[in-house]
């Protein structure tokens, strides 16, 4: 089937006390979001590639393109109020067969075997997220500020890409915006579907604080 990647590219960089957009910001001498781009077409070169970028980025983001010499070819589309309006800005370039990946701009150094996992079981199942185990140990914390530990095991980290059959994942995004869609999963849910988890990887890392950059940095320089 056809393969889409819908790549979200909406952040402000506030976390990161800069003024550059986190997707903008230049790590091993590319900003992240070319990263992220290069990773797909890497894992497969006729993969249709579609930036989601607010409309006061696109034409900083065309510069960048041409000072990195960036030519993978992508259509970029204009974000939305959020990111539920962002995907579904996305999904609207989407013809309503295939398999479409929705993945975090900020998030460079997704392995291609979890790629290839999102895929091939999204094709069989419908949706597909990537997840990895928790180490830390949780507590629960409650209105009166109290607290209490939860068994970490009942829970697992959640990355993207969540990808899914083009079909259903329209389908779910017409559903009404609601606060408690907190990624493509939730939408998907919501419509009455259940993804299947595969394994993800540890350096999938989101990059939003600072130590995120220099953490990334080594990750592809290697």
């Amino acid at each position: 089937m056809k393969r889409y990647a819908i790549i979200v590219a909406g952040g402000k960089g506030t976390r990161m006390g800069n003024d550059i957009p986190k997707q903008f910001i230049e790590i091993a001498g590319k900003p992240i979001l070319a990263h992220t781009i290069e990773n797909f077409y890497r894992f497969d070169p006729n993969i249709d590639l579609i930036i989601v970028l607010p409309q006061n980025q696109q034409e900083y983001w065309k510069r960048l393109c041409s000072i990195h010499r960036i030519t993978i070819p992508h259509l970029v589309v204009k974000g939305g109020e959020t990111r539920f309006h962002s995907v579904l800005n996305g999904l609207s370039l989407i013809p309503d067969e295939g398999i479409v990946a929705i993945h975090d701009g900020v998030r460079p150094l997704t392995a291609h075997r979890v790629i290839e996992n999102c895929f091939h079981v999204a094709e069989e199942k419908g949706g597909a997220i990537p997840v990895l185990p928790l180490t830390d140990s949780l507590r629960q914390i409650f209105p009166d500020k109290s607290s209490k530990a939860v068994n970490r095991t009942a829970f697992v980290a959640v990355q993207t890409p969540q990808t899914f059959r083009v079909e259903e994942i329209k389908k779910a995004y017409k559903l009404p915006y609601n606060d408690t869609f907190t990624d493509d999963a939730s939408v998907y849910e919501a419509a009455g579907y259940i993804p299947e988890l595969v394994e993800g990887n540890r350096e999938n890392l989101k990059i939003t604080l600072p130590v995120d950059l220099a953490i990334a940095e080594i990750g592809l320089k290697e």
